[in-house]
């Protein structure tokens, strides 16, 4: 130690002491790793790559519950003989592709997949055209217009299906409805207790309606949410080189949400295609059985046939066609991330 005039004094270096009392640090070999320390006591986590599943882990099982057991059973069921004899005895033989056979030789069967696909069709178009139209008004109304329609649209959503088929027989009632009321009103002739449910091709209209009445929400909604994250730079640009709506449309709104139109086409084609409360309540898949879809006549068959093992092969058949009509969409889709 040295003593300087201030009083002030200057230690030596650190590591002095240590060297003198022969305490000397060695470094770790290279390439050695410090050994981890287990949380909590020495319990040891799981690895990182497990957690994923187990936390879908629940949903996954529910789904196989609620969802794959009945559709395997359905697939059983399909290849049994299960009629009223046989459900009341509680046998049931099975009988290989026989109800199979028997639905493909079957006119009536290829007449209600052929009305199936047509209804579908139909709707989905005026679906998506409709709600489209209504989605590009949404995104043009001021504030509280804007509001005012939003709510209307989410009030017919939000409507229990059974609510609004109640609704509808009631417009189209045979005696007290209010279209035969209008159409008297306006001055047509032969609407004096008018039968709007006369035939299969009637009914069906009427389903119809009511299906993209409330349907046309969902769409709407979509599309004002979609259009707001276009850039409004992008319409200066297509009115500056003097496009019109319908070019700015196809040439900004339909490309920039593309995915919008392929998803929701999608969703809808699937929905329509299995809507069984609409038609069902409105009908019960009358007159004769001519609003039937694929669905109803499913139901039909097996509830108030007691034909059950047919039943379950037309479900059966019924899947097999939405997965083929599907798989165009799966493909549009992968292409398009493809080119993304």
């Amino acid at each position: 130690m040295t003593v300087h005039s201030q009083g002030a004094a200057t230690s030596a270096p650190q590591d002095a002491p240590q060297k003198s009392a022969g305490v000397a640090k060695t470094p770790p070999p290279t390439g050695a790793k410090a050994a981890p320390k287990s949380p909590r006591g020495g319990r040891k986590s799981l690895p990182s790559g497990w957690w994923p599943y187990l936390l879908i882990g629940p949903a996954v099982l529910s789904m196989a519950t609620l969802l794959l057991y009945p559709l395997i059973k359905n697939i059983i069921l399909s290849f049994q003989k299960v009629d009223k004899i046989e459900f009341i005895q509680r046998k049931s033989p099975f009988t290989g592709v026989d109800n199979y056979t028997q639905l493909l030789g079957d006119s009536q069967f290829w007449t209600v997949g052929v009305r199936s696909f047509v209804f579908t069709a139909a709707n989905v178009v005026l679906i998506m055209v409709l709600g489209s139209l209504i989605g590009i008004l949404l995104n043009r109304l001021g504030k509280w217009m804007r509001l005012v329609l939003s709510v209307a649209l989410v009030m017919a959503w939000a409507m229990p299906i059974v609510a609004s088929v109640t609704v509808f027989q009631w417009l189209f009632d045979e005696q007290f409805g209010v279209m035969n009321w209008l159409m008297r009103t306006l001055g047509f002739s032969g609407y004096d207790q008018h039968n709007w449910f006369e035939t299969g091709f009637s009914t069906l209209v009427i389903v119809t309606v009511l299906v993209v009445w409330g349907s046309i929400p969902f769409v709407a909604l979509n599309m004002y949410a979609g259009l707001t994250t276009v850039s409004g730079e992008l319409y200066e640009a297509a009115r500056m080189d003097g496009a019109n709506g319908w070019q700015t449309f196809w040439k900004v709104v339909f490309p920039n949400l593309k995915s919008f139109f392929l998803v929701t086409t999608f969703l809808e084609v699937i929905w329509v295609f299995k809507a069984f409360t609409q038609v069902y309540a409105m009908k019960a898949g009358g007159p004769d059985r001519a609003s039937e879809i694929l669905p109803v006549f499913a139901y039909v068959e097996g509830q108030s046939q007691f034909h059950y093992g047919l039943a379950a092969a037309i479900s059966v058949l019924t899947i097999v066609m939405l997965v083929i009509v599907m798989s165009f969409y799966f493909r549009l889709i992968l292409k398009q991330e493809e080119e993304q």
